[in-house]
């Protein structure tokens, strides 16, 4: 019901509000007051509130899916250098973009393009973390070379930056900071569709997850095939992270504190329930930080990269102070 009222009031607040009577009428398909309010709905925030949904609940179950694989509470949807994969992909594209014919290098700095770049990125560190993971037996050591690739990826990332304009600077840092909005509603399909193949892959190792809680041996003792699930919980963090880094930019710190909370809230190791304990506020949290990004009344709107963590870290901190008190 939270997600829901909250859903409504993205769409409503902004630069412009728009009551939420007429909000419910545009979505009905019904004639409003002003046609201008509709086009606002339909065209504007109507796919920037859907792509925060999509983006809370996907980083948030693929951070829930690496701090259990990784029994690791500092592992996020990122660890795995996905997201310097994609940065890496958009800076050799924005920073060489310049030595491409004119024609070709207005294509390659569309947003299909930088989505095209991003995904290629972050596609080539999945293969490369997949072909180790494949010859690792040591989970720990695949953690350790995720984040050699993603140390690897960022190094280049501040060598290209170094040699680059201050134009080319300032649209590689506006993409860094993450954005919700701008998406047509044909990338809006393709993402949904990525989301839902990885919720659905996550669904399918819920209960191998709860095994892996008491180690790797203990999960192979009650019969997992654990390299086969190892497998498919990279696959499907990938999945996640990738294509909502590919299509809204590198989100930080949702994926990395929903799950915390989640836990802290339910007091619960089930996956079952912190699972969808996750989505729910995984979705409820990225809206909440969209409607504080455009400051309701105002032209002004803040990177969601900013707000998110300005946000969570709060939350989580108190979340966790509060579990203290009611310990002692």
């Amino acid at each position: 019901m939270a997600a829901l009222v909250l859903f409504v009031l993205n769409i409503s607040l902004g630069s412009v509000a728009i009551p939420i009577k007429e909000v419910f009428k545009s979505l009905s398909g019904q004639s409003i007051s002003k046609e201008s309010w509709h086009y606002i709905v339909v065209n504007y925030r109507l796919p920037k509130a859907i792509t925060a949904v999509l983006a809370g609940i996907g980083l948030s179950v693929s951070g829930l899916l690496m701090q259990t694989l990784f029994r690791n509470p500092l592992a996020g949807p990122y660890v795995l250098g996905l997201s310097s994969g994609s940065s890496l992909g958009v800076a050799f594209l924005i920073m060489g973009a310049g030595f491409l014919p004119g024609f070709l290098g207005a294509f390659v700095l569309s947003s299909y393009g930088i989505i095209l770049a991003s995904c290629v990125g972050s596609f080539l560190v999945l293969l490369a973390v997949l072909f180790v993971s494949q010859r690792l037996r040591d989970t720990t050591a695949i953690l350790i070379v995720g984040l050699m690739f993603g140390s690897f990826a960022s190094a280049i990332v501040g060598v290209l930056t170094y040699f680059s304009t201050a134009e080319q600077l300032q649209k590689f840092t506006f993409w860094s900071l993450g954005n919700l909005g701008n998406l047509s509603w044909t990338s809006i399909t393709i993402l949904t569709v990525c989301v839902l193949i990885g919720l659905l892959l996550s669904i399918i190792c819920l209960k191998p997850l709860d095994a892996l809680l008491l180690g790797e041996n203990y999960a192979k003792s009650l019969g997992l095939n654990f390299n086969k699930t190892r497998f498919i919980l990279i696959f499907a963090t990938s999945i996640l992270a990738g294509s909502i880094t590919a299509f809204a930019g590198p989100i930080a710190f949702v994926g990395l504190a929903v799950p915390h909370i989640a836990k802290l809230v339910f007091q619960t190791s089930s996956h079952l329930v912190l699972f969808w304990s996750t989505v729910l506020f995984g979705a409820i949290i990225m809206l909440v930080c969209d409607i504080i990004c455009q400051f309701p009344g105002s032209d002004v709107i803040l990177p969601i990269n900013a707000i998110t963590s300005i946000i969570g870290a709060p939350v989580v901190i108190w979340l966790l102070l509060r579990k203290r008190k009611m310990m002692l």
